[in-house]
């Protein structure tokens, strides 16, 4: 590394490269390198860059498909059924939310689910790729074990994400983007890299009980603190769209994301939903709706000190400030990224 900082750019030129040097194809570069740099650009490193060294030993193992032919095998209407063919979940992912905004273009909505996908990085990729194109876009994924029930010892849901993403006439969309654990897991991963402490209840040792040092945690707590029963039902969701709508394997039933086995597909499902405003009324009306309730939103008084924000507000000013500045890298990262760029022999990034 020849600096603190990276450009965005660059990153996204390393990854690209990496991907490609691994044996995958062009859809998989672009998708899986588009999803990890929203990450990165958002500042939810735990789904960004970081994730280059784990899905480059995903394909060379053969979990992920290096040349996958994502196909429709069921459906009707505004409904249809995506086959992933095991892709890098990015792939999946864009392509059943491009595809369900095709179907709300033409039936005000469109409902896509997914099957035979894995990992597919910041739920937010996918609802704010729908938001951009003038939709409301709403994402599910469930994933492994790793999150404990209200209250519970045991993991059962995944971290569970759930995404939506409004467009708003003259700004940024109104962008949710939310695990229903505590925290993402890969932030306990980030945060072993860092040496820092985790906040107080919001990870477990194997017993259920609350730990703040990322190096003992075994599980995640659910969202919600003393009303973790919400986090624990909102995760219940995500399972019921993702999982059981899909036909894909539950939580504790798909194999964990850290291996040993990389050489077995993962069959996890998605759940990717498009809606056409202009389906429910007048498209002016409805960005004079959105204007109205952002603006008075954040015009709204704000305790001493602090500032009311629309949910994305924190995401987009860190975007803003990345494209001008450039994106720290944690140490494991950037040894990671000069270990791949000898391997492949590739430009590291500068």
């Amino acid at each position: 590394m020849t600096g603190d900082y990276v450009g965005l750019r660059e990153l996204e030129r390393f990854c690209r490269a990496a991907f490609l040097a691994s044996g995958a194809n062009e859809a998989t570069a672009v998708a899986a390198t588009r999803s990890m740099m929203h990450g990165t650009r958002f500042g939810v490193d735990s789904h960004g860059v970081r994730l280059l060294p784990h899905y480059i030993k995903a394909l060379e193992g053969g979990r992920l498909n290096c040349n996958p032919e994502p196909r429709k095998v069921g459906g009707f209407g505004a409904v249809e059924v995506l086959d992933a063919d095991h892709a890098q979940g990015a792939l999946g992912g864009y392509t059943g939310m491009e595809r369900a905004v095709e179907l709300a273009r033409q039936f005000g909505l469109g409902a896509v689910a997914i099957r035979n996908n894995s990992h597919f990085g910041p739920a937010g990729a996918y609802s704010l790729a729908a938001a951009e194109a003038g939709f409301i876009g709403i994402s599910f994924c469930n994933s492994d074990s790793f999150v404990r029930l209200h209250d519970g010892a045991a993991r059962f849901h995944g971290t569970n994400p759930i995404s939506v993403a409004v467009p708003t006439p003259g700004g940024d969309p109104w962008f949710l983007d939310m695990a229903t654990s505590s925290i993402p897991y890969n932030r306990v991963l980030l945060y072993r890299s860092l040496g820092q402490d985790l906040p107080d209840s919001v990870a477990s040792d194997p017993t259920g009980r609350d730990v703040t040092d990322p190096q003992l945690v075994d599980m995640l707590a659910p969202l919600g603190g003393a009303f973790g029963f919400k986090g624990a039902a909102l995760g219940g969701v995500a399972e019921i769209f993702s999982a059981v709508l899909t036909g894909m394997k539950l939580s504790f039933d798909i194999l964990p994301m850290d291996g040993p086995d990389f050489a077995t597909p993962r069959q996890m499902g998605a759940f990717m939903l498009a809606l056409n405003p202009e389906a429910f009324l007048d498209r002016d009306q409805f960005h004079a709706g959105m204007s109205r309730y952002v603006e008075s939103l954040r015009n709204s008084p704000a305790r001493e000190g602090c500032r009311v924000m629309a949910p994305g507000d924190r995401e987009w000013d860190v975007a803003r400030d990345r494209e001008r500045n450039g994106v720290p890298l944690d140490p494991t990262t950037a040894q990671h990224f000069h270990e791949l760029a000898r391997r492949f022999d590739i430009a590291p990034v500068a």
